[in-house]
Parts: C-alpha cells; structure tokens; sequence
C-alpha cells in the first residue's frame, strides 16, 4: 500500500527495489490523501510482464515453517523435490511422479548455516543472508532453547496469530536485525520509512484491526518481548509503544503474501511439454487426480508461504476491478507483476487487495474488509457504480461472519 506525503521520507534507489522496473512503470505522488500510485510509462499489452522486483526483507510464516513446509531461509525457495513435496501433502511415500526432471530443485547446491543449521538453497542466498541480518538473528546453538529472548518471540507470536497466517513477527525481527548491521543504518531507516505505517484513519475513524482495542495487551507483550530480543539505540523509537504500533501496522498494511511451491512449478513445467495426445491426456488426468487426492488430505495449505516488503509493488492502489496482479513463477521471493489487460501509457496501474471471490461480494463487505486490514475505502469504477447499493453484507459473508477476516488477508497474492 502507497504511503501517503506525510509517511514518506524519500525515494529509496530503484537498483535495491526491483529489476528493470523503470522501463515499464513509475511512482507517481498522486494526493496527500491516496499517497503515491504506480503508474505504466509506456504502453503495456495484456500478458506483458511489467516488472520483477525482490523484496526489501521477507520472511517465512512461523507455523508454515513449523508444519514441516521446507523453504529457503532467504528467498523462501522450496527446498523439497515436487515428488517429496507431494508425498508429505498426500501423506503417501510410495507417490513417484512422472517426468521427474521438470522439477527444478537442486539439492546439491543446498547449504545450512554451520552455528544454527537454518537452510538456503545456494551459497549466494546463506551470503546475502548473512550480510544483510542473519548475523543479528544466528541463534547459533541456542535455536533449540526455549528460554532464549528470540525462540520466545516467536512462541509469543505463534500463540497469538493462527494459521492461517497473513504476517510474521519476524519480518519486523529482520528489519531491525538489517539496520543493526548495516554500515549506511540511515539508507535502511529511510528504506522501511517510505512504507505506510498509519495505525489508523482518523477521517473514517478506523483503527487497523490488529491495533484493536481486544488486542492491546497482546501488543504490549510483544512489544517487551521484542525489545528483549532485539532493542537498538539507533532505532529506539521503534520500541516505543507508538513506535511499535506503526512498526506492526507497516508490516499488517505492506507485508506482500509470498508462495512458494517445487510441485506447482513441476505442474507448470510438465503443462509445457510438448507430448502426443494420448500421453498428454493421462499426464492431466494424472496431475488433476494428484490435487484432488492432496487437497482431499492436506486441504488448502499447499506452499511454502511468507510475507515480504516490496517497493514497487507497494505504490500499487487497490481496484476491485485490477488491471494487473502478482505471482511467484521462480519458485522464491522474486515478485512478478502482470498486465490483466492493456495498459496505456500514463494509466495507473492497480492490482486487487482483496481475492476473486471477496471481489464478487458486496460494496459493503467489500469495504468492510479494505477499511479493517488498509484503512481505507475504495472509490474504484466498480464501487462508484454500486455506490446506490444497500449497506448490505453478501449472503456468503453472512454464514461465516467472524471466521473469514484473518484469511482474507492472505489474498490471490500468494499464487505461484
């Protein structure tokens, strides 16, 4: 979500942010009340790839992590075969997988941290890591201690926000972790700073849901806990309860669902082979099959997920009605956006904060969900057109109202 002018400190240098994203797009100041908005500077086709961007840290939910969904410590690459990937989801050891040399998981350039044994899938992600927080975050022998200020943390969280999950503790933990290490530690604060981190909207008098009322104790602890683990002179502000809470509301308000999964990456490579008919025919019934049998067993949670800070993707406005959307195809953190339809040159671009089926509900639930989770309401085509709409809530909504909320969150954004 674009920060508005009084959020933002500056513009962080595009080389750290995104790769070859200016060709394509730019950010753009559009009010003191929408902030800043991504707009094409070029025409754009349906299809067309409008930029890739890494984020500016990223993490790995915690109980992803703990339910055995074996990522990258860095990049979040899944680090199991698509067949060993399968067989955990089906519950089944004895699954082969045809055509296994589509899947794309090298296992020989697997590498584990020597003091605390976190794993990465090359040599370049446990460098990048290490130079960038891990030296701050190396739990070294201690990852097993439960007394130790960051494994109680983390339980903290665990114990406050269940699956399923829509932000970490840890992505906080890694940005103060990047600025402790930092030899330029004002270039980093000035990075995170030009992310919006209002915890509220006082012109529509709405709080973000997780900075609730029902939630303030919950925050206090974290908020010791955190300062426990990780307090900085130079970012003492942060621990400060205000300063906690706009902290938590960056990462509520900006943190980008990442998916991450070898077996959809194995799908999309066997969908590309070039095979006779026949072959074709049982390679898709088999593959079909293969999802209903997981689902059947494992039910929604098929990836590896996280969350992570993107730049770029950041000064994207919502639209209920978007013109481009995000993925994963590399099978790691790298963020790719996609043109839905042309784009014209000069036309700003917008992806959906919200999922295919939460877009086909009412204005009202709608909103309802933008104004808890972004603080905001939105004003896209498709709401002005139902602005006359009875303040309704959609049936669907209805029967599941309270249970919903926290999945929402976990948007269209993760698709790999």
């Amino acid at each position: 979500m674009a920060a508005a002018a009084g959020d933002v400190c500056g513009t962080v240098p595009g080389a750290r942010a995104g790769a070859g994203a200016g060709a394509a797009a730019e950010a753009r100041f559009i009010s003191s009340a929408k902030g800043k908005g991504l707009f094409a500077t070029k025409n754009i086709r349906k299809g067309e790839t409008v930029f890739v961007e890494r984020p500016v840290v990223s993490s790995q939910f915690l109980w992803n992590a703990l339910y055995n969904y074996r990522a990258c410590d860095h990049c979040l690459r899944a680090l199991e075969t698509a067949e060993e990937n399968a067989q955990r989801l089906l519950g089944k050891s004895s699954l082969v997988l045809p055509h296994p040399e589509q899947c794309s998981i090298r296992k020989d350039l697997h590498q584990q941290c020597p003091r605390c044994q976190v794993t990465y899938c090359s040599a370049e992600c446990r460098q990048a890591a290490l130079e960038q927080y891990h030296q701050v975050l190396c739990l070294g022998p201690s990852r097993d201690d439960p007394t130790h200020p960051l494994n109680k943390l983390q339980e903290a969280w665990r114990n406050m926000h269940y699956p399923p999950e829509t932000s970490s503790i840890m992505l906080m933990a890694r940005m103060v972790a990047t600025v402790k290490q930092a030899k330029d530690k004002d270039w980093w604060i000035k990075a995170f700073s030009q992310f919006c981190s209002k915890t509220a909207n006082e012109e529509e008098e709405v709080v973000h849901k997780l900075l609730g009322d029902k939630f303030k104790g919950q925050l206090e602890l974290l908020r010791l806990l955190f300062t426990e683990a990780l307090y900085d002179e130079h970012l003492s502000r942060w621990f400060t309860p205000e300063g906690f809470q706009s902290l938590f509301a960056l990462v509520g308000t900006n943190g980008q669902g990442i998916g991450t999964s070898s077996l959809s990456q194995w799908v999309h490579a066997c969908d590309a082979l070039d095979l006779p008919m026949l072959q074709r025919e049982e390679l898709d019934a088999f593959i079909d099959q293969l999802y209903k049998d997981i689902e059947k067993e494992s039910g929604e949670f098929l990836n590896c997920e996280g969350s992570g800070l993107y730049v770029l993707q950041s000064c994207c406005n919502h639209s209920c009605i978007p013109n481009a959307e995000t993925s994963f195809p590399e099978n790691n953190f790298l963020l790719h956006l996609t043109a839905l339809e042309d784009i014209e040159a000069g036309e700003e671009i917008c992806i959906s904060y919200l999922d295919c089926c939460q877009r086909e509900r009412s204005r009202h639930s709608r909103n309802k969900i933008l104004r808890e989770n972004y603080l905001f309401t939105c004003s896209c085509p498709k709401c002005l057109a139902q602005a006359d709409d009875a303040d309704v809530t959609s049936d669907e909504e209805e029967e599941g109202e309270g249970e919903t909320d926290d999945a929402e969150l976990e948007d269209e954004m993760t698709d790999v």
